[in-house]
């Protein structure tokens, strides 16, 4: 799976994680240098909290389009740190 935006591979991994429709990557498979950090948390009643990076590709920024569980419930304990996208994101085979 590639997740795509701006045209620059961001993410890439033959072992990502489905849930709810959405492929989460495991984080040594995204491409740091186009991920900030981002004050915005949301709650999933049974994955727990959630963090949330901005992208950030040639000059573009798109913020809160990457989220993940650094402390996931028990239920969700196999997307720990697992980068998942939105917001324009392209995820394609």
């Amino acid at each position: 799976m590639k997740a795509i935006w701006n045209d620059q591979i961001i993410a890439e991994s033959d072992n990502t994680v489905v849930v709810e429709g959405n492929h989460y990557f495991p984080p040594s498979t995204i491409k740091s240098e186009f991920f900030k950090d981002s004050q915005t948390h949301s709650t999933c009643p049974w994955k727990g909290e959630a963090s949330y990076y901005t992208l950030s590709v040639d000059g573009s920024e798109n913020p809160d389009a990457a989220w993940y569980y650094p402390n996931p419930k028990d239920a969700a304990s196999e997307i720990k740190d697992h980068v998942a996208f939105w917001k324009g994101v392209s995820v394609i085979d």
